[in-house]
């Protein structure tokens, strides 16, 4: 089974007629220039309705130039109020103000969670160490008791000897008496 491979090639800007007058940009690499289109001479009167016939060389975009005259309407009026008045009118700041009250409020107690842990943690850890201690303490006593009891047994046992060695018939008839205990 053969593969087909088709090779695509970026696509390339097409050459289009222009009329005189307009900037015709390089067509090497991506630069593009964006141009506004050529402003009417005074002597020209148009009905003041969009049109989009190049004849037209007022605004082609939205009507008449006199429709963007910006010092008859805005002699009196402050742009940053006005937008801030628009803003203000167009934002309601209350849901942002209780996500960030929420936020703050949820911040808060995982800080405190997070305080409550670590002293928890430090008084596990404290508690450790002191079973650690008791319990090492624990081992050295049973140690020494230990030795002390081995020590006994042996000193119990050396005065049996010598007890049934010296006196065997009076040790015969107390160990008949009170036998020893059963090892378990």
């Amino acid at each position: 089974m053969s593969a087909h491979y088709a090779y695509y090639t970026a696509s390339q800007p097409i050459n289009m007629p222009q009329k005189p007058g307009y900037y015709q940009p390089p067509h090497h690499g991506y630069s593009r220039v964006s141009v506004s289109p050529p402003e009417a001479p005074e002597s020209v009167t148009t009905s003041g309705v969009p049109s989009y016939e190049p004849s037209a060389t007022s605004s082609s975009y939205a009507g008449s130039a006199s429709d963007y005259d910006s010092s008859a309407s805005t002699a009196g009026v402050d742009l940053i109020e006005y937008m801030g008045d628009r803003m203000h009118g167009a934002f309601d700041p209350m849901p942002l103000d209780r996500s960030l009250a929420k936020q703050a409020q949820t911040s808060g107690e995982l800080n405190a969670k997070h305080r409550e842990l670590l002293e928890l943690q430090a008084l596990a850890q404290r508690r450790l160490a002191g079973a650690r201690a008791n319990f090492a303490d624990g081992m050295r006593t049973a140690k020494e008791v230990q030795k002390d009891l081995q020590w006994t047994q042996k000193r119990v046992d050396s005065l049996n000897e010598r007890a049934a060695r010296k006196y065997p018939e009076q040790y015969k008839y107390a160990q008949q008496k009170y036998p020893a205990p059963v090892d378990y």
